[in-house]
């Protein structure tokens, strides 16, 4: 009798027995992704359908239900006029923009008197947050008819690896957004003859008036017709830039990279098991553990070599100037040019734990900002984020991330206020490199609520009448990007629109669960702490 194990071939999808967070046993579908003999026994490393990357393991035959197992489907292709396989082949009809596409095919290949432009030789370092969600992240503009009564919500709803459980109808669609090829949402305003409408009727300048909502301690805001900003939410980038440290360039994705390959880490009292692909040199690969100096982060194939390394490492801090000390948190400021070893040495740790972005050696453009905790042995890493010396879309954080040991326990908002605090030493507003990961996108909508809330609850009224602010003022007094403020507002709900005014209104529920969130946020950046002067990197040259 045939083998039914023997059909499972790289491709393939069938049900794989994991268990879940309640420990019970489950089927998820899962595709093989390579196939290996272990001692005359095969392995199977699977990617379970709809799970994050993270999920991916290598599996026993007896957890394969092959039953139930689908062959790899074949692409269909179409013959094209020249005999060879391929798509069909667009009519000018289907496709108007065909002949000015290949009149400009043609001037750019042809010959060229001019100068030519030379390719952009700066590439990025490694990557951010954990996990992944749609190129870009859209932000909406405020709502701005009449015939709306209730604000949009943050459409995250598009992302299909984010949880939303306020989806849009169709009619709110219609109402509200399509996305346009700048990334930004936009409401659709249907023309009425003889009257002009703003394309975008609220304006960031506009004043928010705060209510009283059913209860002295919950809050709301409105906003009466005024100048437009001139600010837009036109000058965000479609998708992400190839430059820079967020790279999210999906051509690496092949089957290599889509496979961890490192078992196991030791950093410091810590073993770590790597979520993704990070490019370690293939000899060390192949290790049941990597071991890894704590301090300067260098890898180490043994722990003999190590021990050996930690006679000779001097280093028992990054390197680089301490910005900050509160308690035992101590923040360190890296130069990417001047500690280009310990740079690339945590984008490749760093790049363990995130997957959607492709990590390269120059780090010549960036800050790092390692966070630590102290004791007697030293300072420990318990994470970073980076950011570019010179930045024209006002990212202020390129990768962050927190060490697995440490997160869920408030320091990776600690990593973000911290970003902002520096925005604010700057003299700018900032915002995360897009896209952000499935776990970064929860932390900063959780940083940004928390922190808008914390504004509109503290405003006080004047001579009775309800208080005022505009989002212009929310960013300025926060450092947080306008765009951010507004998809803020409309994630949580917020943005009514009442007798002519845009209101905001706070009811008890949102009042008591962002003084619930507050009570459990031990960790504050104190400003009086932070010793940091900003630097001009524009007349520095080459950084």
């Amino acid at each position: 009798m045939a083998d039914p194990q023997a059909d499972v071939t790289e491709g393939c999808r069938l049900p794989v027995l994991r268990k879940n967070q309640e420990n019970e046993d489950e089927w998820p579908l899962a595709e093989i992704l390579s196939v290996k003999e272990l001692t005359g026994r095969k392995l199977y490393y699977v990617h379970y359908i709809d799970f994050n990357k993270r999920l991916d393991e290598w599996v026993t035959p007896d957890r394969l239900d092959v039953k139930k197992l689908q062959f790899p489907k074949k692409e269909a292709k179409t013959p094209t006029k020249n005999g060879l396989s391929g798509s069909r082949p667009s009519s000018p009809e289907r496709d108007p923009m065909r002949k000015s596409l290949d009149l400009s095919l043609q001037t750019a290949t042809a010959p060229s008197r001019g100068k030519t432009v030379p390719t952009p030789k700066r590439k990025a370092e490694s990557a951010s947050l954990a996990s992944q969600i749609s190129p870009a992240t859209p932000v909406p503009s405020l709502p701005g008819s009449t015939e709306m009564t209730q604000a949009s919500v943050y459409p995250e709803a598009r992302d299909t690896n984010t949880f939303n459980p306020k989806l849009n109808t169709r009619d709110d669609h219609e109402q509200l957004a399509s996305l346009t090829t700048n990334g930004t949402a936009r409401r659709l305003i249907s023309s009425q003859p003889g009257r002009k409408r703003k394309a975008n009727c609220v304006g960031t300048d506009e004043m928010i008036k705060v209510f009283q909502y059913n209860s002295p301690r919950c809050a709301s805001v409105y906003l009466p017709p005024g100048e437009d900003s001139q600010d837009s939410s036109d000058g965000i980038p479609s998708a992400p830039r190839m430059t820079g440290s967020l790279v999210s360039d999906r051509s690496h994705d092949d089957i290599v990279t889509r496979m961890k390959n490192i078992d196991c880490i030791e950093l410091g009292r810590h073993r770590l098991k790597p979520w993704y692909f990070s490019p370690y040199p293939q000899e060390l690969t192949a290790l049941p553990i990597l071991y890894l100096c704590e301090f300067c982060l260098k890898y180490l194939k043994s722990l003999k070599c190590l021990q050996r390394h930690l006679t000779k490492c001097n280093l028992r801090h990054p390197p680089g100037n301490e910005i900050y000390r509160k308690g035992t948190i101590s923040f360190f400021e890296i130069d990417g040019r001047k500690n280009k070893m310990y740079s690339q040495n945590l984008c490749l740790l760093a790049k363990c734990f995130l997957d959607h972005k492709t990590l390269y050696y120059d780090t010549d453009p960036f800050l790092f900002y390692v966070m630590t905790e102290y004791d007697s042995k030293g300072f420990h890493i318990v994470g970073y984020f980076s950011k570019e010396k010179e930045s024209t879309e006002d990212y202020n954080v390129a990768c962050i991330l927190t060490l697995p040991p440490y997160q869920r326990r408030g320091y990776g908002k600690l990593l973000i206020e911290f970003s902002y605090e520096l925005s604010k030493v700057e003299g700018k507003t900032g915002t995360p490199e897009k896209p952000l990961s499935d776990l970064g996108l929860l932390s900063y909508r959780s940083y940004w609520s928390q922190t808008i809330l914390e504004i509109l609850m503290d405003l006080k009224s004047d001579n009775g009448e309800r208080p005022q602010i505009t989002i212009n003022e929310i960013s300025e007094i926060t450092s947080v990007k306008k765009e951010d403020v507004i998809s803020t507002l409309q994630y949580l709900n917020l943005i009514n629109y009442y007798k002519g005014q845009y209101i905001l209104t706070l009811s008890e529920d949102i009042v008591e669960g962002h003084e619930r969130a507050m009570q459990k946020r031990h960790l504050r950046i104190d400003p009086k702490c932070l010793h940091f002067t900003p630097k001009d990197w524009s007349k520095r040259g080459k950084w």
